[in-house]
């Protein structure tokens, strides 16, 4: 479960939350407080919000070992914890999201204590397929007996489910399909979602004093690819692209974030010095806003061998920002296909270094802004948070309906 102590900050479940809050729910986050933060577990409230901090390993940008012990462990800290804390809070709503799988014995406790509550799972990552396409686990052998041991825990939190809203279509039919236990009604898109700022990069009037801050050109397109930079987004093959399109003149690249392939990123850089792509380590929110706002094409990578389809969040600060994309993937993943659909971006394979270049190509001759404003459109008709909320709710209405 991602870390949040303050509903002001943006994302995609703080802004969902916020939501819930406006609409006049009191609200409790259980959120982790990760090793590396050094701080206890504790209740503390916030702006009418109840955060309870539950100290963890370290469950993100961190080895593999301590990633897995962490995943199983805290189970385990979140009931303890709970059960503590917020053991005479009774809810009729408990929302709570992938990763981590391992959380079946904490909403089987919420729901015995709340047997009136509804359970929704907000499903952002198939584990422990993933980890298997990545090759960091075998579904036999010795690494096949952690697979199974995480395939239970994820069976059993979809049983524990009483509805399973997923990232998109692609999303929904693959959950249904290895796991046709599951029955079809309790499964819908309930994708990513944003609550719209009013700025934009339509209307962002410091683009040039912003470019001017980092270097970048002013009269060439700008692709940014910001995020993330894990095993997940194919760095290699990333680093391959840029390498092929590294003496172009036309255009320039901005590769910005954190995470375990970022040093490898900064290596190849260092060494080859290409002329038109620029690295930088993560900055903060506001900054990074800024500089997203200020480019003209967002870029989206996942590695070849998902077979699962993933659907990055970081479209959704493209879209936002009237950024048309450009999409490398595996061909599981819907999201290349829906925004060339939808006429927002183009998509090519994960595979292809040829059909990338095929496709920047492409987005360099092509009318961006018109391109920018369908993907705009689009995300207000389907990836804001007032879908995502409108879904969840309108299934507490019929359970109450039925309940009278």
């Amino acid at each position: 479960m991602a870390r949040m102590t303050d509903l002001r900050r943006r994302g995609i479940y703080t802004e969902l939350l916020k939501k819930f809050q406006t609409e006049g729910w009191d609200i409790y986050v259980v959120t982790p407080h990760e090793r590396s933060l050094g701080l206890p577990t504790e209740l503390k409230e916030d702006g009418g919000v109840h955060f309870l901090g539950v100290k963890t390993l370290n469950l993100q940008k961190t080895n593999a070992i301590e990633k897995g012990l962490g995943q199983v462990l805290v189970e385990g800290q979140y009931k303890a914890a709970i059960k503590k804390y917020l053991g005479d809070v009774k809810f009729d709503l408990i929302l709570y999201s992938t990763p981590p799988i391992t959380f079946p014995k904490v909403i089987a406790y919420l729901k015995r204590q709340n047997p009136q509550a509804m359970t929704y799972l907000l499903l952002k990552d198939i584990f422990p397929q993933n980890a298997v396409d990545l090759g960091m686990m075998s579904t036999s052998g010795v690494k096949g007996v952690l697979y199974k041991f995480f395939r239970k825990k994820e069976k059993k939190l979809y049983a524990l489910s009483d509805y399973i809203g997923c990232m998109s279509p692609a999303n929904v039919a693959y959950l249904l399909k290895h796991n046709p236990e599951i029955a079809r009604e309790r499964v819908e898109v309930a994708p990513n979602s944003v609550e719209l700022s009013p700025e934009g990069a339509q209307h962002f009037a410091e683009k040039d004093v912003v470019r001017a801050k980092y270097g970048l050109p002013i009269d060439k397109p700008v692709f940014i690819y910001g995020g993330n930079l894990g095993k997940p987004q194919g760095i290699p093959f990333l680093i391959k692209c840029l390498e092929a399109n590294a003496d172009r003149e036309d255009c320039r690249f901005v590769i910005i974030g954190t995470g375990t392939e970022l040093p490898k990123l900064k290596q190849w850089h260092s060494t080859e010095r290409p002329r038109n792509v620029t690295v930088m380590d993560g900055l903060p929110k506001e900054e990074y806003a800024q500089l997203v706002r200020a480019c003209d094409v967002g870029l989206i990578f996942l590695d070849h061998r998902f077979t699962i389809p993933n659907f990055p969040s970081r479209l959704l600060s493209y879209l936002e920002n009237w950024m048309p994309v450009l999409c490398a993937t595996d061909p599981n993943t819907d999201m290349g296909r829906i925004a060339e659909e939808n006429g927002f971006g183009y998509w090519c394979e994960s595979n292809s270094v040829e059909a990338f270049t095929a496709i920047l190509d492409r987005m360099i001759a092509a009318d961006r802004q018109a391109m920018g404003e369908k993907g705009y459109k689009f995300l207000c008709e389907n990836y804001t948070v007032e879908n995502t909320y409108d879904a969840i709710v309108a299934h507490l209405n019929r359970l109450k309906t039925i309940d009278e």
